[in-house]
């Protein structure tokens, strides 16, 4: 291999480093890059990463040393380095727009259909599952009486997030 392939093969791995550090370690260091866009690190180190690794292809292809090796590297850098930028700041900018679902919250918890999964004593507190928005949540529950493992419950009133007062569905329908 001749230095110029070299060289764009580590301009390659620089920039496949930076992406791979800029990916995994964001979240575990305190850094704060504001950047976005086509300015974001990932775009960047994508586009000196597949600047280098295509360069290096386009050289070795062309097979020739001087002007034109150097001249076929960045024209194949370039038209390889171009469209991956442009796919990875499309594909940050999808991420970074992705809707979420909403939290949870006390009100959510109204009107919830679940089962009792810790016996609820009377007078005392038990346990029910319920799916709320398709996430299932164990929350502490109280009734008025007794009701066993297994029996299905409506939740009248909400006491906190995770606390709630219910009534046996059999007997409300």
């Amino acid at each position: 291999m001749d230095t110029v392939t070299v060289v764009l093969l580590c301009c390659g791995a620089v920039g496949t480093l930076i992406l791979a550090v800029g990916l995994f370690v964001s979240d575990v260091l305190p850094a704060d890059v504001d950047a976005d866009g086509v300015f974001s690190v990932p775009v960047i180190a994508t586009f000196v990463g597949a600047f280098g690794f295509a360069g290096a292809l386009g050289h070795t292809l062309a097979g020739r040393d001087g002007p034109t090796g150097i001249a076929a590297a960045a024209g194949a850098g370039m038209a390889g380095a171009v469209p991956a930028a442009w796919l990875a700041a499309r594909l940050t900018a999808a991420l970074m727009r992705m809707p979420t679902d909403a939290t949870v919250t006390a009100s959510a918890l109204l009107g919830a259909i679940g089962v009792v999964v810790t016996p609820i004593p009377v007078g005392g507190p038990g346990e029910i599952r319920v799916d709320v928005g398709g996430q299932p949540l164990k929350l502490h529950a109280r009734a008025d009486g007794a009701l066993p493992l297994g029996a299905p419950v409506f939740v009248v009133e909400t006491l906190s997030e995770s606390s709630v007062v219910v009534v046996d569905a059999r007997l409300s329908r």
